[in-house]
């Protein structure tokens, strides 16, 4: 039930009033109402409404419908609000105040300069003369700028007589390219800018062309690209964001590809089911991580992605129902957040002075204000410093920062199980367990180091036992793989390995080499790719480890399930990844190419107690070849896949690489 009553506007007005139509003046603050709280039609009654107070409340948008014809001044302070184009329909409003509102940014004050005609004050302050020129210079250079666009590019495209199909197709392509080809203003009003082009570029095809545009149009693609600002260097963090799209010049369906080993036998035919055929087709290939946004950047290095978890997913562990198409990268000093679907650059953090090697994602329940509760996902990046940066993506603020190590960090994840704890794999040989804190209202929070694990080399990859992650926590090294015991009341802040897996080599069994790919499969079933040429192993945790050993330092043999043929290069530090829902592996290559395999067929033989090794190397079940890309007439220097994810549903395939490019592939 609402909380605004007629009794409540009554008793709120001021003076009090016996009569809705009366009240020119209501005071609603401070009453913990939400926007499902703001009855369309109990408002519309306030014909006369003048003066509305709404501020210390839990709004995050307004009623579209509200009917406050009269309306001259509203106070919105200290809200959750999140959008501010509602408030186009109070045009006479005069005076606007929203501080407090963390997600609102300069462009919406940008945008709502633009839509009220008669404001004077915004937020204590006199905009008259901004405003005036938002709305007409601004204006005036943008149309001038989009006219120019369809001038140049898209005029010849429209035939004399046109279809509706037709229409529909030019209308999509100019409004996604006059958004990216429009730049007018400094980078921090990006997102007001596009908004604003969109706008500009839907009456020019309305009107001045007479293309009769349907009611349900393109979803606006929002590219706030902020950058972190760097003390080092504050001239690079304040520059613009410069994204290339790099499009193949053939884009032929991608079918499996085979090799030599991927005939089945007659008994394997008969007890297996075969392989799903996989086609995918690449979407975008984007040149978003440039050093200083320079075009002609094809070296820099992308190391790792990851895709952001959906905050309305509610209790659900489904972690296909937990995924978004919003993948986060890293690489040089960058990193980006990108739209899977529209390629799109959703927002990027600089650091001038930093080389990024990972990022992780986690979900904090933050206390917002009043004891108030909301669920916000947290990025962290950490790199070449030895530093993590903690990200508030909704709000667009790098919050804090923790000193963890004084050699470059390999990588980091957080614990499933623990949403403040995370990991961190450094140089420095060891691997440190953090609890981040939970920021307060102003963003003050207080990191505290769990525990110590140390390494007798370089950790690579980590992950932690999917049936325990509170207890065990295995990585791949440069000088092997090896577990730990994590658990914290153990009491011994500094830990030792617990163990080390030996593998075999030839015709013996070793336990020095570099394990530079590392990834569960499943609950039990471990990927791991090491220097041994052309070959992925998968073995069995449960059957490897024991738990009841005595001692530290413990040396045990990986019980081997199977080994995936993969490329014969020694190329090291292209690592693979898992997609435990749809039960995949994922590595790329020394040429571009990503190898998919799908082990649906043999994981059931595996989990059972006498399962058996497979005794032929799996071939993968599809190749994925890298198009023929052509950037300024050249093609590309030779392209390594760093790395290679997949979305929990597997319907994007996010492929980083070694010249600066992010292909995005997606399932058809």
């Amino acid at each position: 039930m609402s909380k605004i009553t007629t009794e409540l506007l009554l008793e709120r007005a001021v003076p009090r009033s016996t009569r809705l139509r009366k009240i020119e003046t209501l005071n609603l603050y401070k009453l913990q109402l939400k926007t499902g709280d703001l009855d369309p039609r109990l408002f519309s009654r306030l014909r006369h409404l003048q003066k509305l107070d709404l501020s210390d409340n839990l709004l995050d948008k307004f009623p579209n419908s509200l009917t406050l014809p009269d309306l001259r001044v509203l106070n919105c302070n200290n809200n959750k609000l999140e959008d501010v184009t509602a408030l186009k329909q109070f045009p006479l409003l005069e005076e606007l105040t929203y501080e407090n509102n963390v997600y609102l940014t300069l462009n919406d004050d940008y945008k709502v300069m633009f839509l009220l005609q008669n404001l004077r004050l915004l937020n204590g302050k006199d905009i008259t003369k901004l405003a005036n020129h938002v709305r007409r210079v601004n204006s005036r250079k943008l149309t001038s700028k989009v006219t120019a666009h369809w001038e140049k590019f898209f005029r010849d495209q429209l035939p004399e007589k046109y279809t509706a199909e037709q229409v529909k197709s030019i209308k999509k392509k100019f409004l996604k390219s006059v958004q990216t080809n429009v730049v007018y203003g400094p980078s921090s009003l990006s997102e007001f800018t596009r908004w604003r082009v969109k706008m500009i570029a839907e009456e020019f095809l309305s009107y001045s062309l007479g293309l009769e545009l349907s009611s349900d149009s393109e979803p606006e693609e929002k590219t706030d690209e902020n950058e972190e600002e760097s003390t080092e260097s504050p001239k690079e963090a304040a520059e613009d964001v410069a994204q290339v799209t790099v499009t193949p010049s053939k884009r032929k369906r991608n079918h499996s590809k085979s090799s030599p080993g991927n005939k089945r036998s007659k008994s394997q035919a008969s007890t297996e089911e075969e392989a799903e055929d996989v086609s995918a087709e690449p979407l975008h290939f984007l040149q978003c991580h440039s050093k200083g946004n320079s075009r002609e950047d094809f070296k820099t290095q992308l190391w790792s992605c990851v895709f952001e978890p959906v905050l309305d997913s509610g209790a659900r562990k489904d972690p296909i129902v937990n995924s978004s198409r919003t993948v986060a990268t890293c690489g040089g000093e960058s990193v980006c957040l990108i739209d899977c679907e529209t390629g799109t650059v959703l927002k990027k953090y600089k650091v001038a002075t930093e080389e990024f090697f990972s990022v992780a994602w986690t979900t904090l329940t933050m206390v917002i204000s009043d004891s108030r509760k909301k669920a916000h996902n947290i990025l962290a990046a950490a790199g070449r410093r030895g530093i993590v940066k903690l990200i508030h993506v909704a709000a667009d603020f790098c919050y804090g920062e923790i000193k963890a190590h004084k050699k470059p960090i390999a990588t980091v994840c957080f614990s499933p199980t623990q949403e403040t704890h995370l990991f961190t794999a450094s140089y420095d040989k060891r691997i440190a367990l953090w609890d981040i804190g939970i920021p307060d209202c102003d963003y003050n929070f207080k990191a505290s180091q769990l525990l110590v694990l140390e390494t007798v080399s370089v950790p690579l990859r980590i992950a932690l036992v999917p049936t325990c992650p509170e207890q065990y926590l295995l990585a791949g090294c440069e000088d092997g793989c090896f577990a730990w015991n994590i658990k914290l009341d153990k009491g011994q802040k500094s830990r030792p390995f617990e163990a080390i897996f030996q593998f075999p080599d030839d015709e013996s069994m070793t336990t020095s080499h570099r394990v530079d790919g590392l990834a569960f499969l499943n609950d039990d079933v471990v990927v791991s790719k090491s220097s041994k040429p052309g070959c992925i192993y998968l073995w069995s945790w449960s059957r490897s480890f024991d738990p009841k050993g005595k001692g530290c330092q413990q040396t045990m043999s990986a019980v081997i399930l199977a080994e995936l043929e993969w490329s014969t290069t020694d190329m090291s530090y292209l690592t693979l990844s898992t997609c435990p829902a749809k039960e995949y592996v994922f590595c790329g290559d020394e040429k571009g190419s990503v190898w998919m395999y799908n082990l649906s067929s043999y994981t059931p033989a595996w989990g059972s107690a006498k399962g058996k090794r497979s005794e032929r190397r799996i071939s993968p079940s599809q190749i994925l070849k890298w198009p023929e890309l052509r950037v300024n007439g050249e093609q590309p220097p030779e392209i390594l896949v760093n790395n290679v994810v997949a979305d929990p549903a597997f319907t994007y395939l996010v492929v980083l690489t070694s010249v600066n490019i992010t292909a995005i592939w997606k399932k058809s």
